[in-house]
């Protein structure tokens, strides 16, 4: 079985982790395929939008138990560095990848699959996807990024009890304190998550790009350094064929058709 699906169609790639019987918990080379298919979206001048998902009835159930027993068992230090700097890569690829990446979960995301979730720049979940920074519950240490990610979107205190506690939460819960930016019905989710990939995949690649950047900049820059850059993004987008067909067809009152040039 091939344990990392990925696909584009008009403009959206979708990976799927892709094993289901296992609650789509990392194992074998998922890590390293799924570095390879983000960093191959972001090298793919076809996909607009990137939409990370998991295949049945789970998101990501974070790591294999098993195989992280085993290497506790021997004391493995170096195995288990291997499964974190694999972690620590894909973080800092979704960060880094010039397209939006939407996170559509739709069940469990736990441990490194709710940090997986976090990465992400917009979550949509189904009614019946569930939260946990799991790790504490096995006597480890988050990682993927997960105590830098969740105290910046639900903020430190939250992210303290989350993170002590392991404790699973609701996606009502998780949309109450940001981590979801929307809630739907699970027989739903795969229509909303197309619906809003498609509306971003519809609009100048150029300047949403340029907000990606941008946004992932602000909270390091000063309002000067960030007024800076926008500046920057403004007039590359302006010097872009898009800007002409977006104001053209704004005064010609018809739907604009950006070609991402």
């Amino acid at each position: 079985m091939t344990l990392i699906l990925s696909e584009t169609n008009d403009g959206v790639t979708t990976i799927t982790l892709n094993r289901p019987d296992k609650l789509n918990a990392f194992a074998g080379t998922m890590r390293e395929d799924l570095l390879e298919a983000i960093l191959a979206a972001g090298q793919d001048p076809d996909a607009r939008v990137v939409v990370l998902t998991g295949a049945g009835r789970a998101f990501c159930a974070g790591g294999d138990i098993d195989f992280m027993s085993g290497l506790r068992n021997e004391a493995d230090t170096d195995g288990l560095r291997k499964l974190l700097e694999a972690g620590a890569r894909i973080v800092t690829a979704i960060q880094k990848l010039p397209q939006p990446v939407i996170a559509s979960i739709n069940g469990v995301a736990a441990g490194a699959g709710c940090n997986l979730a976090l990465a992400c720049d917009i979550r949509i979940a189904s009614d019946a996807a569930r939260f946990s920074e799991s790790f504490v519950r096995i006597g480890l240490h988050p990682d993927w990024g997960g105590t830098w990610l969740l105290p910046r979107i639900a903020g430190p205190s939250r992210a303290m009890e989350m993170l002590m506690t392991g404790r699973m939460f609701d996606a009502p819960e998780a949309l109450a304190c940001g981590i979801v930016d929307r809630v739907v019905d699970a027989a739903d989710l795969v229509r909303h998550t197309s619906e809003l990939a498609r509306s971003i995949a519809s609009g100048p690649p150029i300047a949403i790009r340029g907000i990606k950047r941008a946004v992932n900049r602000a909270s390091r820059n000063s309002l000067e350094e960030q007024l800076a850059l926008e500046t920057e993004h403004q007039i590359e987008a302006f010097l872009g064929e898009d800007a002409r067909e977006g104001m053209a067809a704004f005064l010609e009152k018809r739907t604009a058709k950006f070609e991402g040039r």
